[in-house]
């Protein structure tokens, strides 16, 4: 059982669609980072970075990662993200789809995690620079479970990056 004890979460975020309230995908990045803020303790946030979706994705997505504190263990920690990405308009539909919001646990101070409904650290973090980039940014020296910081994986997933 884990304790109820603070944790420390690093969070992807990510928009490829404009919300009525909150404008283009910058803003609704940018809004979510807020909301982050208002229901944990918002440590840190990364700028907001364009990049170009993967997988069929449409529009490219604006991401961003953030650093918070919360006592919840992973799962409900999943689900809150999930009520907040209902709130902003995020509705089920095809995997690599468009939305306007996306809440990934990307890593957890409490190292490896898995069930069935989620793995920490997000099985994609170190191949997709739209979450690695940004949580180095915040997190350079963070050390996932396979012993390699954040900032190994910037470098390697920056030499990927493809240049417009």
């Amino acid at each position: 059982m884990i304790e109820a004890s603070p944790h420390v979460y690093l969070v992807g975020i990510g928009s490829n669609r404009r919300h009525v309230r909150h404008g283009r995908p910058t803003g609704v990045v940018e809004a979510a980072i807020a909301r982050l803020d208002a229901e944990f303790d918002l440590f840190d946030a990364s700028p907001v970075m364009i990049n170009p979706a993967i997988g069929g994705a449409g529009r490219d997505f604006a991401n961003a990662a953030a650093m918070v504190v919360s006592a919840l263990a992973p799962e409900p920690m999943l689900d809150a993200l999930k009520a907040i990405e209902r709130d902003f308009g995020r509705r089920s539909g095809r995997r690599w789809g468009e939305r306007v919001l996306d809440l990934d646990i990307l890593a957890w101070d409490g190292g490896r995690y898995r069930s069935r409904r989620l793995t920490v650290p997000h099985p994609g973090l170190a191949a997709r620079p739209f979450a690695a980039l940004p949580a180095a940014s915040i997190a350079p020296h963070w050390a996932l479970p396979d012993g390699l910081c954040l900032r190994h994986v910037r470098e390697r997933v920056g030499k990927r990056v493809p240049r417009r």
